[in-house]
């Protein structure tokens, strides 16, 4: 017989956005959504959700279909109803929680990329949304857990596709951290993964080979910045050091090229420096280049091209031409939004082969950058205030913005279920 242990919540559990009551059997609005911000330690995952075949307990997932059939019908439902088939009975459960179900989805070509903002605000506290672009619309999540909910300089990213990483950074009480959370998007839950060797924030992270990299930074206590680095591997679980880096530096840029990771940022007296690891011979080595010379934040690779953004709002487009060691102007919407904080570009990364411009004001806009540079129809606005708003439109979001200077976006990522 299967138990259940109990493990202490490491968050708030009392934060439950709604109560169900199983005797009335109400039916529950998206908006009022049960969602907690517990903890899920690390266990294994119940074969019987992994495998259609050893679920033939408690009869048919659609009455009348062979589950093989009625599992063909259920992977392609869209993403944005999967809780409400959870819903159902136990068995719809126990299949939208396991493997199997979003491997297939993924397998046939229809796992669905939403995207994930993290932003602070005005009284510092951290919370985050998802944007479905199918739908174009926001979709509830559990609140991230307390050990976050005030930290500054942490690192985000994300593994195996479906795994949004938190990790480091320095809380207000506690102060710098190794602490690792990840947040599963299969089963909408977080979980805790091993701490990271040395307490650091203001630090730089990359993914390569979906294995977790982070470097330099700060750790409380010191006044030096850090050349350690350090590297996860959600394989075997655990995390190891690596080369340390030439010189220590507080990274502000932060990306990986061609199988490279580059980071860029300020040394011991503020001067400017620029590294580059190689992987496969765990070596750091100072870059000199053109492509760090002029590289700006934010930026973002695409089918092996390095592009950056050319001005405050995002509106021009820069790319990275090796051949003559240079960055070109790649595009242009020929609108400029304005200056404010509101209407400033706050990350740059690739969704469904386009790239994904999104500012403090939470507009998105995407940009087809394999389509012709000439035309305007390239940049197209999924939510928020865009370049084909009206002018009125971009005046009022300038002047909110104005009024919530404290209010930005620390991270964005994209998870594909």
């Amino acid at each position: 017989m299967e138990t259940k242990r109990r493990q202490p919540a490491l968050v708030d559990s009392t934060s439950c956005l709604c109560r169900v009551d199983a005797r009335d059997k109400k039916f529950i609005p998206v908006t009022k959504l049960c969602i907690q911000s517990n903890i899920v330690q690390p266990s294994k995952h119940n074969a019987a959700a992994a495998s259609p075949a050893t679920q033939g307990q408690g009869g048919a997932l659609l009455p009348g279909l062979p589950d093989d059939l009625a599992i063909a019908c259920l992977v392609r439902v869209p993403r944005a109803e999967h809780h409400k088939l959870r819903l159902v009975c136990k068995r719809w459960q126990r299949l939208l929680i396991g493997n199997y179900f979003y491997s297939l989805r993924q397998s046939l070509g229809i796992a669905e990329e939403w995207i994930y903002i993290i932003k602070r605000d005005k009284d510092s506290h951290i919370s985050w949304d998802a944007f479905d672009p199918i739908s174009q619309q926001w979709q509830p999540l559990p609140p991230i857990p307390v050990e976050f909910s005030e930290a500054v300089g942490f690192g985000c990213a994300v593994l195996a596709g479906h795994q949004l990483y938190m990790f480091g950074g320095k809380d207000p009480v506690r102060g710098s951290m190794r602490r690792v959370i990840y947040y599963n998007a299969r089963t909408n839950k977080w979980h805790r993964a091993p701490d990271m060797l040395r307490r650091r924030h203001l630090f730089g992270s990359s993914v390569l080979n979906n294995c977790l990299y982070v470097a330099a930074g700060e750790t409380q206590g010191t006044e030096q910045a850090l050349k350690s680095a350090e590297v996860y591997d959600p394989i075997k679980n655990r995390w190891s050091l690596i080369s340390d880096m030439s010189t220590s530096m507080i990274p502000f840029i932060s990306v990986v090229h061609k199988g490279r990771w580059f980071l860029k940022g300020l040394g011991a007296h503020s001067q400017v420096l620029s590294e580059v690891y190689y992987p496969e011979a765990n070596a750091w080595l100072p870059v000199f280049n053109g492509m760090v010379s002029g590289w700006r934040n934010p930026c973002a690779c695409l089918n092996g091209m390095l592009y950056a953004l050319e001005c405050r709002d995002g509106c021009k487009l820069r790319v990275y031409d090796g051949a003559s060691d240079s960055w070109i102007k790649c595009m242009d919407s020929k609108l400029h939004l304005g200056s404010s904080w509101a209407l400033e570009a706050a990350a740059l990364f690739p969704i469904n082969g386009k790239l994904c411009i999104i500012r403090n004001n939470m507009s998105i806009t995407l940009v087809d950058v394999a389509a012709s540079p000439k035309k305007s129809s390239n940049w197209e606005t999924l939510a928020g205030y865009g370049p084909i708003k009206t002018f009125v439109t971009n005046l009022w979001s300038s002047l909110a913005g104005r009024r919530r200077l404290k209010s930005h976006i620390v991270h964005c990522q994209v998870l594909k279920v």
